[in-house]
C-alpha cells in the first residue's frame, strides 16, 4: 500500500490503521510504505487511487520504474483541470502501451473497508482483462459488474461529482426536497448528453457507475462535494467550506474542465456551468438560481 504523504504510511505502519477508516485494521501481508519502487517489486496489478488531478504526477513517477506493462485499475473520479482528459486518456499520454481499466460506481471507502455490501462497474475495453479483474478483485461484500465502456464509467463518476455540488447549495439555501430531485434528475439528463456526445454508451450512464453514483453522491452527507455545496448555500466561502472539509472534493477542479469539455463538444450543461461559476467565477448562488429557473421551457428529452 503505497501513500503519497510519508507521514501518512508512517502512521499506518505504527497503528496498524488509519485516521480515515476508523476501526478497520491494515495489518500484514498489507505493508503500507512512502517508497513508490518498493511498493511496486513484483506486482502485477495496480490500483490507482490517487485524487483525479494527482494521476499524471504518479504515472511521471511511475514510468521508469515499470520493467514491463501492469494492468492498472482506474480509481480516480474526475477530469484533469489543465487538459479536459478523462484519466484513461492522460495514462495513455503517461504510460503509452500500459492496459488499463476503470473500477467506479457508488462507493464510500468506509463501507467497503468495513465489508458493507457494494455493487460498482469494473470498465475494460479489453473484455479477458476485464473478465479477470472481476474475478481478482471481486469479494463476498464486493461486487464488480463488467462493462467494455471505460469512457462512460469515467464520465459518469466525474460528472456526479459537480452534481452533488450542486444538490448541496441546494441543500444549504433551504430549497427544498423538490428541488433536489429536479436538480438530479436534469443532472442525469447533462450526463447522458455529454456521454453521447463523446461516445458512451446509455446504459452505463443509467448503471452503478452513473445514476448509482449520482444518486448516492447527491443523497449521502458522507459525500464531500455534498458536504462542501451544502457549506456554500449556508453561506460559506469556497476557501472557508474546503478548509472546514476533510479530504480532496474532486467536483471543486472538475466543474470547469467539464464545461470546457462539454462546449467543445457543442453539448448544452447549464447545471454544470451554473456550478463552475460560482466556484471560480464568483457568481451570485441566488442569481446563479434565478437564471436556471428562467431558462426558456422546453420538451423534457431535448
Amino acid at each position: 500500500l503505497w501513500a503519497r504523504d510519508p507521514a501518512a504510511a508512517a502512521a499506518i505502519r505504527a497503528t496498524g490503521g488509519s485516521p480515515r477508516l476508523p476501526g478497520i485494521a491494515i495489518a500484514p501481508p498489507v505493508e503500507a510504505t512512502d517508497d513508490l519502487a518498493a511498493a511496486l517489486a513484483g506486482v502485477d496489478l495496480i490500483l490507482l487511487a490517487v485524487p483525479a488531478q494527482a494521476v499524471r504526477a504518479l504515472c511521471e513517477r511511475l514510468r521508469p520504474l515499470l520493467a514491463r506493462p501492469v494492468p492498472a485499475v482506474i480509481c480516480a473520479k474526475g477530469i484533469e483541470a489543465g487538459s479536459g482528459l478523462l484519466m484513461s486518456e492522460v495514462l495513455a499520454e503517461a504510460l503509452p502501451g500500459l492496459p488499463t481499466a476503470v473500477l467506479s460506481g457508488p462507493t464510500f471507502a468506509a463501507e467497503v473497508a468495513a465489508g458493507k455490501p457494494t455493487a460498482v462497474t469494473l470498465a475494460c475495453a479489453d473484455p479477458r482483462l476485464g473478465a479477470a479483474l472481476v474475478a481478482r478483485l471481486g469479494r463476498p461484500h464486493f461486487r464488480p459488474y463488467l462493462s467494455s465502456d471505460p469512457v462512460g464509467a469515467q464520465l459518469g463518476g466525474a460528472v456526479k461529482n459537480v452534481l452533488a455540488i450542486a444538490c448541496g447549495i441546494v441543500e444549504g439555501r433551504g430549497l427544498g426536497d423538490n428541488a433536489r430531485a429536479a436538480l438530479v434528475t436534469r443532472g442525469l439528463a447533462e450526463m447522458l448528453r455529454l456521454g453521447r456526445a463523446k461516445g458512451a454508451r446509455p446504459e452505463t450512464l443509467m448503471g452503478l457507475c452513473g445514476l448509482g453514483d449520482l444518486v448516492l453522491t447527491c443523497t449521502s452527507r458522507q459525500s464531500r462535494n455534498l458536504s462542501l455545496g451544502t457549506a456554500l448555500g449556508e453561506g460559506r466561502t469556497l476557501t472557508e467550506a474546503l478548509a472546514a472539509g476533510r479530504g480532496t472534493v474532486e467536483g471543486v477542479a472538475t466543474a470547469p474542465a467539464l464545461v470546457r469539455l462539454a462546449r467543445g463538444l457543442g453539448v448544452e450543461m447549464p447545471i454544470a456551468e451554473a456550478v463552475a461559476a460560482i466556484l471560480h467565477g464568483g457568481a451570485s448562488i441566488d442569481a446563479t438560481i434565478a437564471a436556471l429557473l428562467a431558462r426558456p421551457y422546453k420538451a423534457e428529452d431535448a
